[in-house]
This record gives structure tokens, sequence and C-alpha cells, in this order.
């Protein structure tokens, strides 16, 4: 749900659909194609963004802070889809409900634009049209990328895992994690026991260095660049 308040309850879902969201003071609005369209909302540590099969009224992107997709499995466990970085655009879908839910990592700053507004500029704004038709083949490489994930073995994962993240942040030796363990255990299909044992044997193999439980070295690329062939 759009949570225009994280207190709102779940009988009043309807009218909080009904109303804009409300706006907060910030700094300097992303590039892109929502940038100078949208009103910024922050969303405290797992607070929900919006939910799987409401309806995708709104586009939203990552100002500050990390926001999470992800599916509710039948047995009850969650699979994360995707986490969105700092001007990543999250949102888009092919229907008109969304087929994920959305929760912010941790406190998160997001731009959230009405979806018809877009929809209606880009009609008349070719490169509005064309940033949008990038952003969906972006999202659906992204997908295909991560369908591989599952028949790599859990070294091979975390490694890809770690330098998918170094790639999308500053380009530092040392990346920040926003994520938890179980949140990178639910995106690469692993145990959270699995993940920290793999980190560990990265640590004793001397390709990683873990400065903080969230913060990672990357010492040697090229092995970790070798089992994510």
């Amino acid at each position: 749900m759009l949570t225009a308040a994280a207190t709102a309850k779940p009988e009043i879902k309807s009218a909080i659909y009904a109303r804009p969201p409300i706006a907060v003071r910030s700094g300097p609005l992303p590039e892109g194609p929502l940038g100078l369209m949208g009103a910024p909302m922050r969303f405290a540590r797992n607070t929900e963004v919006y939910g799987e099969d409401e309806p995708a009224e709104y586009l939203y992107q990552v100002i500050s802070g990390a926001v999470r997709t992800y599916r509710s499995l039948d047995d009850g466990r969650r699979q994360v889809i995707a986490f969105y970085l700092p001007g990543d655009i999250l949102g888009v879908e092919a229907s008109e409900m969304h087929l994920t839910s959305a929760e912010a990592v941790c406190d998160s700053q997001v731009l959230v634009v009405k979806r018809s507004s877009v929809m209606a500029r880009a009609e008349h704004e070719k490169d509005l049209a064309r940033q949008l038709w990038s952003l969906m083949v972006q999202e659906l490489a992204r997908v295909q990328q991560h369908s591989l994930v599952l028949i790599k073995s859990a070294e091979e994962r975390v490694a890809g895992f770690l330098l998918e993240m170094a790639s999308r942040c500053s380009g530092n030796a040392a990346i920040e994690l926003p994520m938890s363990r179980q949140d990178i255990a639910d995106y690469l299909g692993l145990t959270i026991e699995t993940v920290s044992r793999t980190f560990t044997q990265f640590v004793q193999s001397g390709a990683i260095a873990l400065e903080t439980s969230r913060r990672i070295r990357l010492r040697n690329r090229a092995a970790l660049s070798r089992l994510n062939v």
C-alpha cells in the first residue's frame, strides 16, 4: 500500500489510494524521467511502499536508502526479487496491478509519481518515452539475469551478489550493504546460515574483508569474478 503515514490501518486502504502522497522537504531531486514530476516521501525501515496485487498507480525512484521487492510463497517463505538503490526506479508493471510487494530496507526517501501523469507526458515527449522503454528493458534484463542464480552454487551466488552490489555502488573497493544477511539469503535462494558461512569462507581465502557487519571490502575481485563466470 502506498504509505502516506506508516500508521495507516488496513481498513482505510481505499482512502489512502484516493489522496495524493504527502511530500516532504528534501535536497535536489534525482535525474531521470521522474525527477521533475514527483513528490518525495520518507519510509521507515521495513515500511511497506506498496503491496502485491494492489493497483500500480504510482512509480517510485529511490533518492536515499534502499528498497526491496519480494513475493511471499505459499509455504510462508519470502523470495526477494530485487534491491533498488539510489537512482533506481521501481513499480514498473506491464499490467495494472503490482506483481510484488515493496518495502524499505532501511530508512529511505523515495520519489513518488502518479503513473498516469508519466504516461500522459510520454505520449508527447519522445525522450521520456524512450527512457521509459529503456527502463522496461532494464527490468526485464534484471529478472532474466536473476533467474540464472538458481543454477549456481552458493559460492557463485554470493560472489555474484557482491560484484553486483560493487558495480552499483560508488565503485570503491569497500561497499556498504544496506540489506541484512536474511535479505541476501532470500534474494539468492539460500539459507542465512549458508550466506554467513560463505562470507566466512571468502574472508578466510582473502577474497573479502569484513570491516563491519554491513561494510565489506573486496580484496580479490579476480577470485570473485572467477566464481561468477
